[in-house]
């Protein structure tokens, strides 16, 4: 424990319900939840419940204050240039559907993906296709989930309207070359739109370093509560994007014939909006920052080399995604022998108390095209809350 650059044992106490024995490792598909931000919500709930936006008295004044500050948290987080470039939504699939339902195309537009997406980046791209008479081009990567430039270079040309990848690959761990493939997008008149739900939540973040358009995340990978999620709109895109619903603070001026949007990110943001777990969001990110993002993906490496290094020696075992660490984040995917995933994972709750995800993650193509492993795998992944201390299974 000493040697990692996180004091865990503090951290932990801030998760009583570790407190049971229990070895959480499925923190990519949703995180734990520390009791300051279960206070915060909970502080909104008990003393300024009220509408944001809605009224002049304290307790809206206060909620409104509150809930704009958490944009402005989340705005410091990724870097983004003004609050304004702040959408919440309710997860990263609301942020990419509005990006897709959002955006002019006209019939021969083409969208570029990859192999590694997760089917929240992968199915909305599909469908749009068949509905609007549009093009998919879909990069292969090598096993791993490693990708060549040149391959983004041949797919990405005059007609790609949009190009749409991950940060990071939610199975194989892989981080993508986002700043790269930015760069391609840009020079051949594309934009591009980056699915940040396994980056933004264990590595920095920096929109204005990678260059891109949109970035999607959710809040409840990064110890929020469920329900809330951010699209990052770059201020230059805000323009051509309409947004997925309109209603209740979305406009300027109503007419009985006519109606004006405001302003971004009000003109998105239609409606009441989760306003206790967009306040918890950005008490997450407070706690986040205090212990430093790149200590944070130090932490996770370091775990991540310790699964890999005792995957290894179970005969066998095969693990998925690159084996170094230098290019990958905490997740860690892998099959024993051809015994069921869920099977593995099942064996491991019970005789361990060590919970783990299975299946195919949301990401079947992945597994059929890429890995050959039909019935999926077994994904293993790291926090903050997790120490390098060992349990034995007998």
């Amino acid at each position: 424990m000493s040697s990692l650059p996180l004091n865990v044992s503090k951290i932990r106490r801030d998760f009583p319900i570790l407190s049971s024995g229990k070895i959480y490792l499925d923190s990519a598909a949703s995180s734990l939840t520390p009791e300051p931000v279960i206070r915060k919500v909970l502080e909104f709930y008990r003393e300024y419940r009220a509408n944001v936006g809605r009224g002049v008295y304290s307790w809206s004044a206060e909620a409104t204050d509150e809930y704009e500050r958490a944009r402005k948290e989340v705005a410091k987080l990724i870097n983004a240039k003004d609050a304004s470039e702040i959408i919440f939504t309710k997860n990263t699939t609301e942020g990419i559907n509005t990006v897709a339902h959002g955006l002019e195309w006209k019939s021969g537009d083409k969208i570029v993906t990859t192999i590694v997406e997760h089917h929240s980046n992968f199915i909305p791209w599909l469908r749009i296709t068949k509905k609007l008479s549009l093009k998919i081009e879909i990069v292969k990567s090598d096993g791993a989930g490693r990708f060549e430039i040149t391959d983004f270079e041949k797919a990405i040309d005059e007609r790609t309207k949009l190009v749409a990848i991950s940060h990071a690959s939610n199975v194989l761990g892989t981080v993508l070359p986002v700043k790269e493939v930015t760069k391609i997008a840009h020079e051949r008149g594309a934009k591009i739109l980056i699915d940040g739900a396994q980056s933004v939540p264990h590595m920095p973040v920096d929109v204005s370093e990678i260059g891109c358009d949109f970035l999607a995340f959710s809040g409840h990978k990064m110890l929020a509560p469920t329900g809330i999620g951010v699209l990052y709109v770059n201020s230059d895109s805000s323009d051509v994007l309409e947004p997925l619903a309109v209603g209740g603070g979305t406009v300027d001026h109503v007419s009985i014939s006519d109606f004006s949007l405001t302003r971004s990110p009000d003109r998105f943001e239609a409606g009441t909006p989760p306003i206790a777990q967009a306040i918890g969001l950005g008490e997450a990110v407070k706690y986040l920052r205090r212990l430093d993002m790149e200590d944070i993906a130090v932490h996770e490496r370091k775990l991540t080399e310790k699964i890999i290094s005792g995957l290894s020696e179970i005969e066998d075992t095969e693990i998925y995604g690159p084996l170094t660490c230098d290019d990958r984040i905490g997740i860690v995917a892998f099959n024993v022998r051809d015994l069921d995933p869920n099977g593995v994972a099942e064996i491991l709750d019970e005789k361990g108390g060590i919970m783990v995800r299975s299946g195919h993650h949301c990401a079947m193509p992945l597994h059929v095209e890429l890995l050959r492993r039909p019935l999926g795998s077994v994904r293993a992944s790291v926090y903050i809350y997790i120490t390098l201390l060992e349990k034995s299974i007998n």
